[in-house]
């Protein structure tokens, strides 16, 4: 699993920096967050496909977190996608995607679309789960968790062996937490395999103040990528536009007690990121700012 900032740039884009957009690569399948002006071309630039399985999640209706969508779908459309694409994000993002297709025209492929109503599970698939919290900003929007389910735990053959379970689809359920009958005798998963694993956790907070919320979603998460629009000096600015400091998001982080921490949604005032990883790492050393093109790897718990 990879995590690719496409986008990591605040309210413009700046020569370095593109408008916001990330993608979790999970095999085949993609899971956006936000796709800003621009996200396309740093799809490309990635090699990330425009035919695999992919959701995508929006966190609220600024132009930097959504304008790349109607040339996303379109250039889709040219490639001849047939896959079907859903968008998850806040009301009003229906009239947002009629409105520009009543212009541009439709997409040649199904899009699903669903307006966020309450806090909650929004998204279920074999592998993993989609959460969403609300955010505190200056438009209605949400986080979101990216959570994924526990692995089964190492399976030993020759235990189940010795307690007379075949080798076949019997083995299957044990090693996925099934408990199976034997001539009369229940054999628990219990007694062939480890513990499972827990999934992996990514948790992208989108444009808001700190939250409990996003800081409840975060906990023991193996990356949190949170807005950081301002340094800590600019905190009264912070609070009146509905951003996070950096200083802040590092506090969040280290209460969370998350693996690491991503800045992103940086600011074009800020043309060197050292101030802000070291004021970062002066509370949560595991800090980095996010770059664009940058790929971190979540590795498998062990």
């Amino acid at each position: 699993m990879k995590v690719v900032f496409l986008g990591t740039s605040g309210s413009m884009p700046t020569a370095e920096r593109s408008s916001s957009s990330t993608v979790i690569k999970i095999g085949r399948d993609l899971v956006m967050f936000d796709c800003g002006e621009g996200t396309q071309r740093q799809m490309v630039k990635a090699r990330v496909g425009f035919r695999r399985d992919m959701i995508i999640l929006i966190s609220h209706l600024h132009g930097d977190h959504i304008l790349g969508i109607p040339g996303l779908l379109q250039t889709m459309s040219l490639l001849g996608r047939e896959r079907q694409l859903e968008i998850f994000g806040p009301v009003g993002l229906v009239d947002y995607i009629r409105s520009f297709s009543e212009t541009l025209g439709g997409p040649s492929f199904p899009v699903i679309i669903y307006e966020i109503q309450e806090s909650g599970k929004i998204h279920e698939e074999d592998r993993f789960k989609i959460i969403a919290v609300p955010v505190e900003h200056r438009l209605a929007g949400w986080s979101y968790g990216f959570i994924e389910e526990p692995r089964p735990g190492r399976f030993y053959p020759e235990k189940a062996r010795e307690l007379g379970v075949p080798e076949g689809p019997l083995w299957h359920k044990l090693q996925h937490g099934e408990s199976v009958e034997i001539n009369g005798s229940t054999v628990n998963s219990s007694q062939v395999t480890d513990p499972s694993r827990p999934g992996r956790k990514i948790v992208y907070s989108g444009d808001t103040r700190p939250t409990n919320d996003v800081r409840n979603l975060s906990d023991r998460a193996d990356l949190l990528i949170h807005e950081a629009t301002f340094m800590d000096e600019l905190r009264d600015r912070a609070i009146e536009d509905g951003h996070t400091t950096v200083k802040e998001a590092a506090e969040l982080a280290r209460e969370a007690g998350v693996k690491k921490l991503a800045l992103t949604h940086i600011s074009s005032r800020y043309p060197d990121s050292e101030p802000l990883l070291n004021e970062a790492r002066s509370v949560f050393k595991r800090t980095i700012i996010a770059e664009d093109l940058m790929e971190i790897e979540i590795p498998i718990p062990r």
